[in-house]
């Protein structure tokens, strides 16, 4: 999406608790994110209550903490895959068009020529070729999807253990004093990551003065009206798959990416490491803060493998406190929803 196309929207926040610190995050002809004081030459904006904490909401305690299994590695290769593939379907069927003038030219031997008769109708001969490639994409998320099923179910049948962690917080990152991993896990590495969570949808319908059930707005989609899945889903922002395939289980077991994400750096977990300092990304975010349309949220998300060779992650929400005098951030990291997107 281009964000010079969608209209910035503007409003007044009304709660009855502490605004957060003001903060900048991206330009005005680009993705932005801002949290700021009212000014006297601010035109005439809606005005919207919500509340405004430090503390996370019920809702994502349930979607980001926790153990979490990894999408299979075929998810990314079919991704990768899609682009050529249908590439590939439209030259053959374009050559296959423009087929007597090739031969003419002796540009095409005519034994690729022509088209096989099966019943009624007649099928290009490149077709043969080129749709079996063009299935492959699909083939591999079908068995992607079929493993992970597998391993959610296996997760489900035997939980695992939560692991003891210590955090500290500090100016310069997040200190972990001890670290135990349940006995059938083995932690490979770490980081802290902040990002931005995605709006609650009742609250951008009404600061874009929209009502449900008309047209919805640019980026979102109308409302379903089944149980919720994944919060893109359900608020109408994750247009497309967002997730592979998960279970009927009261909590998803495939971790939804935050749509603004700025990760650290990973840190190796050795065995018999007794300190760990979880660095922040490189740009100096405002603390935690979380209200129905702007949610900074920070958290330490752990690697693992299980014995029988799952990988998984550990996501635990920390709450850092507010950031004051903060510079602007040029440039706000959007990424991609899916959760097997690096």
């Amino acid at each position: 999406m281009n964000p010079q196309a969608v209209p910035m929207i503007e409003v007044v926040v009304e709660s009855e608790n502490q605004p957060p610190p003001a903060f900048r995050i991206g330009s005005d002809d680009d993705w932005i994110v801002e949290w700021r004081g009212c000014k006297s030459n601010d035109p005439e904006m809606s005005e919207i209550t919500c509340e405004v904490s430090s503390e996370p909401f019920p809702f994502l305690m349930k979607t980001r903490n926790g153990w979490y299994i990894e999408p299979d590695p075929l998810h990314k290769t079919a991704r990768r895959l899609i682009r050529p593939t249908v590439i590939l379907l439209i030259l053959a069927l374009l050559i296959h068009s423009m087929e007597p003038g090739l031969v003419s030219m002796g540009l095409l031997s005519e034994s690729f020529a022509g088209s096989y008769r099966i019943g009624p109708l007649d099928y290009p001969k490149l077709l043969f070729a080129a749709f079996p490639v063009f299935m492959i994409p699909i083939a591999f998320r079908m068995i992607a999807n079929l493993r992970d099923i597998r391993r959610q179910n296996l997760f489900i049948a035997s939980p695992i253990e939560s692991p003891e962690i210590v955090l500290e917080v500090n100016s310069s990152g997040v200190l972990a004093n001890r670290i135990t991993m349940p006995i059938d896990m083995m932690a490979v590495r770490g980081r802290l990551q902040v990002g931005i969570t995605v709006p609650e949808r009742s609250k951008v319908l009404e600061a874009l003065q929209r009502t449900e059930g008309e047209q919805p707005s640019p980026g979102m989609s109308t409302k379903l009206p089944e149980r919720r899945i994944t919060s893109g889903e359900e608020l109408g922002t994750g247009v497309g798959e967002a997730i592979p395939m998960p279970v009927a289980h009261p909590r998803v077991l495939l971790l939804e990416p935050m749509r603004v994400h700025d990760p650290g750096e990973w840190v190796s977990l050795k065995e018999g490491s007794t300190e760990i300092l979880f660095k922040g990304p490189v740009n100096d975010w405002p603390g935690s803060v979380y209200s129905a349309l702007i949610a900074v949220h920070w958290e330490i998300v752990i690697e693992a493998i299980r014995d029988d060779g799952t990988r998984m992650k550990w996501v635990n929400q920390v709450i850092r406190p507010p950031s004051t005098n903060l510079e602007p951030i040029e440039k706000l990291p959007v990424r991609s929803g899916r959760a097997e997107s690096p």
